[in-house]
């Protein structure tokens, strides 16, 4: 059965219901990449290691990476500003920032990392599309997560500054924010208000980015998903991989349409249109 939605679900944001949706929707974007790019791109999943700790109030979030990152201890809390100023602006400005010098430093693997029974480890996906013959990464498209969307945690800093190098790398970058609650990553202009966006960064638009706000009832866009010059853009039916994702996953026997949708609350006219949709599924 589909989903009683056009677009999103808002049933979906759950936590119970997220990490599983989020990791699907990764595959079924990287599949229906692969049938439209391939031989000359390869679209693949890499996963990223995230610890979820649950207490009594709040949710903390914490972030291990393998391999090498980027830190400099000495101008964190400077970094992390930065990371904030106007890096994707919404055409407005008209010069990048200068890229800092960088330390690289290896990171201890998640082994020596003590965490609680309340910290959870999640594998979280992103799809890179990369240069068959050279492995280099073309666009990166990033699905963002609770754990992305929390102010003050570890886990949306260390998003920040990920975010912050690719914006500075030769790499197209697409987000795709699916979730109503949290701080999105910050642009420079404000945007029209929605429950949901797809930011995209060109590298030959930066600092500039395109921006679409997507209604709760609205069905999901079509999205241009950028290649190597000359190649043009490969078509993204963000609408049709949710949904295949929707009906592979049985949510429409693991959701409770009976209940509220989780937080945050529903104005009173989305209150009307939402219990307009469930009676004409019922």
């Amino acid at each position: 059965m589909p989903s009683p939605f056009p677009g999103m679900d808002p049933y979906i944001e759950d936590r119970d219901s997220w990490t599983d949706f989020h990791n699907n929707l990764a595959s079924e974007i990287q599949a229906q990449l692969n049938s439209r790019i391939r031989p000359r791109y390869i679209a693949r999943l890499i996963p990223r290691l995230v610890y979820d700790v649950i207490e009594i109030e709040a949710a903390q979030s914490r972030s291990v990476y393998p391999d090498v990152g980027i830190y400099d201890q000495a101008t964190s809390q400077r970094r992390i500003r930065e990371v904030a100023a106007p890096e994707m602006a919404v055409f407005a400005l008209e010069t990048a920032a200068p890229p800092e010098k960088e330390t690289p430093i290896t990171i201890p693997p998640a082994s020596v990392y003590s965490y609680t029974p309340n910290e959870h480890p999640l594998d979280l996906m992103t799809v890179e599309i990369r240069l068959k013959k050279t492995k280099e990464l073309i666009t990166a498209i990033e699905i963002l997560s609770p754990v992305n969307k929390r102010p003050g945690r570890e886990g949306v800093d260390e998003y920040l500054r990920k975010r912050t190098e690719l914006l500075r790398s030769p790499a197209h970058l697409m987000e795709i924010d699916l979730l109503r609650a949290g701080t999105r990553p910050p642009l420079e202009t404000p945007v029209p208000a929605a429950p949901y966006y797809v930011t995209l960064s060109r590298v030959n638009d930066r600092p500039r980015v395109k921006v679409w706000p997507i209604q709760l009832f609205d069905p999901l866009p079509l999205l241009p998903v950028p290649l190597l010059e000359p190649d043009p853009d490969v078509p993204l039916d963000l609408g049709k991989a949710v949904a295949a994702v929707y009906e592979r996953g049985g949510y429409a026997d693991w959701l409770d349409y009976r209940e509220p949708p989780p937080l945050p609350t529903l104005s009173e006219e989305e209150t009307a249109k939402l219990e307009e949709l469930l009676k004409s599924r019922a």
